[in-house]
């Protein structure tokens, strides 16, 4: 059986989507798996072995070019790739209107969330086979109940695995320990003040571990260079293609985060990772991983560095008691 997950975008609802790929790989050996995914997120999906062929869209690039006659080949070219491999069936495991309308692109039979469950009720418009999936559930469950509905098997929700693994290479020269520190994000009030990242800095290499920053854009820059510069045993990588950044973070002992999509990859991944949320919920959306845990600011209050080592040490030693 051929099946198609259409999850497009963002990276954390990606990595969210790969428990249920391992569930489906357990208990159906008969169905290989395709993808159709924003292209900037396509390095994500290769990160798991069993996805076969990877179709890239650019939805938010075409949206800004929408008469461009390149934007029209790039979508009939998807178009055809996607009727091409003639799949038995499609998961639009996004719930949207538009991941229905790309799904819609195979020619294939959809099967998603019921009107009560999906996103935006109106991409069930476009399914043969719709599924009532709570909505108060984690979206990792969430897509595992999903996937086991439309594919006829009970997931074993006890445990969590997410089957991807970090793909080849790491930063050279560096021994010992390492701690990722992912302080950029997309908005600002998700963001850490920069004395925070500095102070965490220092009370990890008292501890004799050697922290690491990298950059996406200018203003990340400028925080990882601070960061860089206030603390001199920090490496500073500088703006890297994701896999390049995946490679590095699934080799590191301890990831720190924001509220970021790496956050996510680094729970994904098994690894000790304290997410800092601070301006929104993460009881739906936040990162799972067997390793992993979240700290909230209160109403009013912050997360301090104190909090976050305190939080990072007690990770790390449940991992070193855990069997591999």
């Amino acid at each position: 059986m051929r099946v198609l997950i259409v999850k497009t975008s963002s990276m954390g609802d990606v990595i969210h989507t790969f428990p249920a790929v391992e569930d489906a790989l357990r208990n159906r050996p008969d169905i290989s798996f395709d993808w159709c995914v924003e292209e900037a997120f396509a390095a994500v999906v290769a990160l798991h072995p069993a996805i076969g062929t990877i179709h890239k869209l650019a939805i938010r690039r075409w949206r800004k070019k929408p008469f461009d006659g390149g934007t029209w080949r790039e979508m009939a070219g998807l178009r055809r790739a996607l009727r091409s491999r003639r799949y038995d069936l499609v998961i639009d495991a996004q719930g949207l209107l538009k991941s229905a309308v790309v799904a819609k692109q195979s020619g294939a039979p959809i099967a998603g969330f019921d009107r009560s469950s999906a996103r935006e009720p109106s991409a069930t418009l476009l399914y043969e086979r719709k599924y009532a999936v709570r909505r108060e559930l984690h979206a990792i469950e969430r897509t595992r109940r999903l996937f086991g509905l439309a594919l006829g098997y009970q997931p074993d929700l006890s445990t969590l695995n997410s089957g991807i693994v970090p793909p080849a290479g790491g930063l050279s020269g560096v021994e010992g320990k390492t701690a990722f520190l992912l302080h950029g994000t997309s908005r600002e009030d998700k963001k850490w003040p920069v004395e925070d990242w500095v102070e965490t800095a220092r009370r990890l290499v008292s501890q004799q571990f050697t922290p690491i920053v990298t950059w996406s854009n200018e203003a990340e820059k400028r925080v990882a260079e601070a960061i860089a510069g206030a603390v001199p045993e920090t490496v500073l990588v500088p703006k890297s293609p994701l896999a390049d950044v995946a490679a590095i973070l699934g080799r590191s002992t301890l990831v720190i985060g924001a509220d970021t999509g790496l956050t996510h990859l680094a729970s994904a991944f098994g690894l000790p990772t304290v997410a800092i949320f601070l301006a929104t919920e993460p009881g739906l959306t936040g990162p799972r991983g067997p390793f992993s845990s979240t700290l909230l600011a209160p109403a009013g209050g912050k997360v301090t560095p104190a909090e976050v080592m305190a939080e990072a040490e007690r990770l790390l030693v449940l991992r070193s008691e855990t069997p591999v």
